[in-house]
């Protein structure tokens, strides 16, 4: 499978979870904060590694959404604007999917799909800025 193949997948993935998010969070009560939270982590982690993938460094099997964030900064140290929003989000990588004392509320709920879509959005942003550089140089 071609690079360009796997980084769309990677996209996706990242896009999948997002909307499954959303969606889940139009449920009527009660909402499944946990599930939407844990999908909100996982659709940063995606779009943190499409681009991680993206400069040819297959992603390391991970949920440490810092660690991933410390990457895509070597690559472009804007990234430093999402460490706020991964810190956040982080705790819901794995802690929801057991029992355990981590109370999420709504508020955290409408938190982490704010970050989420400020992350996929950000990433996205980078790409089509670096696709239309990417065009522009082969025009000259």
């Amino acid at each position: 499978m071609g690079k360009e193949k796997i980084l769309e997948e990677w996209l996706d993935k990242g896009n999948n979870e997002y909307r499954s998010a959303e969606y889940l969070s139009t449920m009527h009560h009660p909402t499944p904060d946990e599930v939407i939270c844990y999908l909100c982590q996982q659709s940063a982690e995606k779009y943190l590694k499409a681009f991680i993938f993206s400069k040819d460094i297959i992603p390391d099997k991970t949920h440490d959404l810092e660690y991933l964030l410390g990457i895509c900064q070597e690559y472009n140290a804007e990234f430093s604007t999402l460490s706020q929003m991964t810190d956040i989000l982080k705790r819901y990588g794995v802690m929801p999917r057991y029992p355990n004392e981590l109370m999420i509320t709504k508020e955290d709920m409408k938190t982490a799909l704010v970050y989420a879509k400020s992350i996929q959005e950000f990433v996205l942003k980078i790409f089509n800025k670096s696709s239309q550089e990417s065009s522009e140089n082969k025009k000259q």
